[in-house]
């Protein structure tokens, strides 16, 4: 006799639950102290670019086989400290692909020189500052200032280019700044800035 009231109890405060939680957000953190919100209606989930978030340019890089070039020029060069620095920085990644359109002649030149003329052709791949894809399709015939001297944006069509290579895919956001990544490698300052 005394338990068929524990049914209903246990309905009603299954139902007063559930209602509850449809009509209020919970908010968790992460282990990163970087907070969630969930609705039933609504829930954030982690992305890849929130995955990357807590990563600097260089871990960014480091992990994508396709930069494989890039972060063992990088290194040589001795700019991974400067690139996993505050910043922010918005870095034009050739991939190893682009690099690969460079004569391995005027590679072995660079790396030659890895204070010097290395140096010189990787920092006109960084930008002082974050640059999002849609402020740089505003830079159309503009000249931008890297590290390494002036560089022209332009667009032609749909295809934004730097100093004549295509960026291929942007905005992979890190947390010193933004990558753009890059179908070929600029070697010098643009002529026409």
């Amino acid at each position: 006799m005394k338990y068929k009231f524990i049914a209903p109890v246990l309905a009603l405060i299954l139902g007063v639950s559930l209602v509850a939680a449809s009509c209020s957000d919970s908010k968790d953190s992460d282990a990163s102290g970087n907070s969630t919100t969930t609705t039933m209606e609504k829930s954030t989930t982690t992305t890849a670019g929130d995955a990357m978030a807590g990563k600097t340019i260089v871990d960014i890089a480091a992990s994508n086989p396709d930069f494989s070039t890039l972060v063992s020029l990088v290194k040589t060069a001795g700019l991974a400290g400067t690139l996993s620095g505050d910043g922010p920085f918005t870095v034009f990644a050739p991939t190893n692909e682009a690099f690969a359109k460079v004569p391995a002649a005027t590679l072995e030149q660079l790396k030659a020189d890895p204070s010097g003329a290395l140096t010189d052709v990787l920092k006109l791949h960084v930008v002082s500052g974050k640059v999002l894809a849609a402020d740089a399709a505003k830079l159309d015939g503009q000249c931008v200032d890297t590290l390494g001297g002036k560089v022209k944006i332009a667009k032609s069509g749909e295809d934004l280019t730097i100093g004549g290579a295509k960026i291929i895919k942007t905005d992979i956001e890190a947390s010193n700044g933004v990558i753009h990544v890059i179908d070929g490698v600029i070697t010098a300052p643009s002529t026409d800035c």
